[in-house]
């Protein structure tokens, strides 16, 4: 359970900021090259590496060079795993709520 936890630690973590939010976003739609993911952020393209050597190591973003160009995709597993998580804790609530509803509903005429 516990590498399970610290996979899904370094997964948030790396989506804690929007910089990277806006590459996960940008590798949404396909593969993209580091200067093109550099493009709309208004940093430095050593910053820029930085953020994505954290998204490499959360597992989110898989990297390959080829020449000299780096070209970037999102790796859906490591994306689905956080979704898996966040998921089960809406269903968890979900079911809280029907039952505080159900138990409203039926004190009503008390």
């Amino acid at each position: 359970m516990f590498r399970q936890d610290a996979v899904l630690d370094l997964a948030f973590q790396a989506l804690a900021d929007p910089s990277r939010r806006a590459m996960v976003d940008r590798l949404a739609q396909g593969p993209a090259s580091v200067s093109e993911l550099a493009k709309p952020l208004a940093m430095s393209l050593p910053a820029v590496m930085q953020h994505l050597a954290v998204l490499e190591a959360s597992g989110l973003v898989k990297s390959r060079k080829v020449g000299r160009v780096r070209t970037c995709s999102i790796e859906p597993h490591a994306l689905s795993r956080a979704e898996h998580w966040i998921a089960e804790r809406r269903a968890l609530w979900e079911r809280r709520l029907d039952r505080l509803g159900q138990f409203l509903d039926e004190t009503k005429g008390d």
